[in-house]
This record gives C-alpha cells, structure tokens and sequence, in this order.
C-alpha cells in the first residue's frame, strides 16, 4: 500500500541540496548534473566575495571515476565568477579542511561521496578556517545557486549542459595536469609531527584503503614512521571504491589481521575520514571503541580539560556506561560528523565522533582524520603497553540492531499510519533500559531503524515492525 504524499513535501524541502553532508547524487545526474555545479562553483565565489575581494579555492577528490568531471565543472564555475582555483589531486577530506586552513585559501572543495559506491558522488565545502559550512551557509548558497540557475535559464546565457560520459577521459587529463604536488607533503608532514611516541618497529598494521582516497597516502605515512605494514584494497580503478572492502566491510580486514599476525588492522572509507579498527583477535571496533580506549588514555594523561565527550544518537548505550565509569560524561547529537564538532566547540571538549567512524581531537584539528585516528590508537597501544584486545575490554555494548529500509521520498514519520502507536508500543516493551531512534540518512534515500536494549528478542521484534510499517508505505517496491 502506497501512502498518498503529494502535497505533503514542502518546497524547500524539494528544493535542497545540502544534506548532513554536503551534496550527495548520482553522478552527472541532477544535483550533480554540469549546469548545477557549474552553478555552485559561481555562487560559492559571488558568497565568498563578501568577505575578499580576490577569493582563492582549493579542490581536492577521491577515486570516483566522476570526480575529476565534477572537479572540473565546479573549477570552471569558479573562474567563470573570477575566482581562483588550485589543485591538489587525490587526498582524504580531512587533508582538504588541513590545506584549506593552514594555506590560507578562502574556501575548500571536496568531491567525494564517502562511503557510497562509485555511481554515486558528492560535494563538500570548508570554510577559510577549516570547518564545514554551517546550515544557515549551506541555506544561503542554496538560495544564490537556484537564483543562478532560474537566471540562466530565463535569459538563455547559462553554461550549456555538458555529456558527463564523453568527458571523463579529457577531464581527468585536465585535472593530472594542474595538480599540485607540494600539498601533498605538507599533509604528511603534519600527520607525522602529530606521532609522538616511541620507535612504532614492533607494530604490525594492515590497512585496508577501500580502493579510495587513502590508496596512495596512507602506504606511505605508515612506512615512513617505520611501521611493519600490510595494505589492502589499494588499487582503486575509478569504480571499486568501497566495493566489499574498507569501513563498511571489515570483515576482509579481520581475517588479513588474522592471518598476518598483526597487532591491529584499520579500514577506511573512500574519503578516509572514518576510521574502523579490528584488534589482534580479529575482533571488529567500531566509532564508539575508538571514543573509549582514547577517552581513557586522554583521562591518564590529564588531557581532557573537559568532562564530556560528544557522539551522536547512534552511539551505544555501552559507551554512555563505560564513559561514566571513568567520571566522563556522553553528550549525543544528531548524526553528522559536523554537528559533532559544534557541540565539542560549545561544550569545550576535546574529544568527540561517531560509531560509524569519524573521530575529532579538537586540540589537533577541527575534522575527523582516519590516518591521524590511526596514529593516535597506535600511540595509546605502544605507550600503554597493552593489546588491543585489552584496550578496549571494559566497553561492553547493549545489543542493538540496525535496519535500513529503501524509501522513495523523506515525510515526516507522524504521517504514516498507525506509525505512533507502533512507536510507542515498541518503546514500552524496551522499558528505561531500551531506546529508538529513527531517521533518514542524510546521504542516501534510507530510513534508519536504531533499536537498543537488554534483550535482543524483544529488540529485533520492535525493529522489524517498524521497519515493515515504514516499508508498507514508502518503500520503494510497491
């Protein structure tokens, strides 16, 4: 049964581009068709011309075979609107917001869609500081880029829409050749200088680059400190990006730890801002392992000026125990590495991120680095002299089940049939030590079912009936 939704969908919400994390589409499909883009990169000038006269933007993507395209279509925008534009290849999101920031650049493009496979891409923004554009920003380039567009189309005098197949071959011949190189080191550079412990020798690590943005970086600043480094899934193609290897598939990770011996595996995703670890039992740790194990050595070290530790909504209620044992207080907010990082500057904590991966040592850098992340769980294992395995031992997570359900449009949950009684039912079941939480995905076209509590019977019924009433009426086989 189809719920009848026309006229439930405001226009703005129609109309938007920005999700929790920047533009996310089918490559040259619309949002990330040529005209749109070519229209964000002249708005993003006409906004940053407030500020300078003269604005400077840094561009850098993942493997996609679409993202030197989409590079190019933003770039010509840009200097279309006299801009300037600069290079720097294919880097991690997080080496962007480090250039952007410390080259003094106006503002900081990444292609990239993440964790989604290669048909898939998207558009981030930082800032001159850094920091990924705040909603009212995001709002306010929304509204120039459709009055670009509704401009161009009324006088005729708009970018012609270009074929993206027949251009990807020539686009990614321009970018090879602006590229430059030098940014590269200086990101290493600052990965290096942020180690500080001893002789890393005795470490095995295997890394699994999920054929992304980390491919050739991450290889070379492993072995660089010394350390003993087995890499996988390190040949991207422009299509195999996070196909059945990195963050979101660790189980190959796990078995090569295994097999290796290693003292730890990490698997990236394909813009290598997440970060998820497998200890030397093979055991998979997601986000919320990461935020303890460094809570606790942070807390020994007396670095945590702070008592509260950000995650989101996702975050196990495990976390929340193991926190408060430590005298550590959790603070969740909604899902999105960059609301994360609000409430750590308007908490002052030092420490935040997300089960899915993403990791913030604010006294280091204002983004989530999967290398840097890397480095800092190295550090605690080499300094504390314990595995892995031990590290993050007195974590022990409430069962929770996960369920992603396909929808063909985003409503307000309340307008589905019987969905609040559902609702309410499944919360009265789960008692006080049980917890919901249901949202769309901010990048894909999913509905997220987040069910926690004591007793896994009682939690894989609740989620289920959720998930099969919200599929009843949104799914998208209908």
């Amino acid at each position: 049964m189809a719920l009848n939704i026309i006229g439930l969908i405001s226009e703005a919400e129609m109309g938007k581009l920005f999700g929790t994390d920047g533009i996310r589409g089918r490559a040259g499909k619309y949002p990330l068709d040529y005209p749109t883009v070519f229209s964000l990169g002249q708005s993003l000038i006409l906004l940053l011309r407030a500020r300078t006269s003269s604005p400077r933007v840094i561009i850098g993507w993942d493997t996609r075979e679409s993202s030197p395209w989409l590079a190019r279509a933003i770039a010509e925008g840009i200097v279309s609107a006299r801009g300037k534009v600069e290079l720097a290849g294919v880097l991690p999101t997080s080496a962007i917001s480090f250039i952007t920031r410390t080259h003094r650049y106006d503002a900081g493009v990444v292609i990239s869609a993440s964790h989604n496979p290669y048909e898939d891409n998207g558009i981030k923004i930082f800032q001159g500081n850094g920091l990924k554009l705040n909603d009212a920003r995001e709002e306010e380039l929304e509204r120039m880029i459709f009055k670009k567009i509704d401009t161009d189309i009324e006088g005729n005098s708009g970018k012609k829409e270009e074929k993206y197949e027949e251009n990807l071959k020539t686009s990614t011949q321009w970018a090879e050749k602006k590229i430059n190189p030098a940014l590269v080191e200086d990101y290493l550079q600052f990965l290096a200088g942020n180690f500080i412990s001893g002789s890393p020798a005795s470490l095995k690590i295997v890394i699994d680059c999920s054929n992304g943005a980390s491919s050739r970086i991450a290889p070379a600043l492993f072995e660089r400190l010394g350390f003993k480094v087995r890499v996988i899934s390190d040949l991207p193609d422009g299509r195999n990006i996070n196909a059945g290897c990195g963050a979101l598939y660790p189980e190959t990770l796990a078995r090569s730890v295994q097999e290796w011996q290693a003292d730890l595996g990490v698997a990236y995703d394909g813009d290598a801002d997440r970060a998820i670890f497998v200890d030397e039992k093979g055991k998979i740790l997601n986000g919320d392992y990461t935020l303890f194990i460094q809570a606790r050595f942070l807390r020994k070290k007396n670095k945590l000026r702070s008592p509260f530790i950000v995650a989101t909504i996702m975050s196990n209620m495990g976390l929340e125990v193991a926190l408060a044992r430590l005298g550590l207080k959790l603070i969740r907010t909604r899902v999105g590495d960059r609301y994360v990082l609000e409430e750590m500057l308007r908490c002052s904590a030092q420490l935040g991120g997300e089960r899915s991966g993403h990791t913030i040592f604010l006294d280091i850098f204002p983004a989530g680095d999967g290398l840097l992340t890397t480095l800092k769980m190295a550090e605690t294992i080499i300094e504390t002299g314990q595995k892995l395995s031990e590290l993050g031992a007195e974590l022990v997570e409430f069962p929770q089940l996960l369920i992603n359900v396909p929808v063909r449009q985003k409503i307000d949950f309340s307008l589905i049939p019987d969905f609040e009684a559902t609702l309410r039912q499944a919360r009265e079941k789960l008692g006080s030590s049980g917890r919901i939480e249901i949202r769309y995905s901010g990048t894909e076209p999913v509905a997220r079912i987040m069910v926690e509590g004591e007793k896994e019977e009682v939690i894989k019924e609740s989620a289920e009936e959720l998930a099969a009433l919200i599929k009843k009426y949104l799914g998208t086989e209908i």
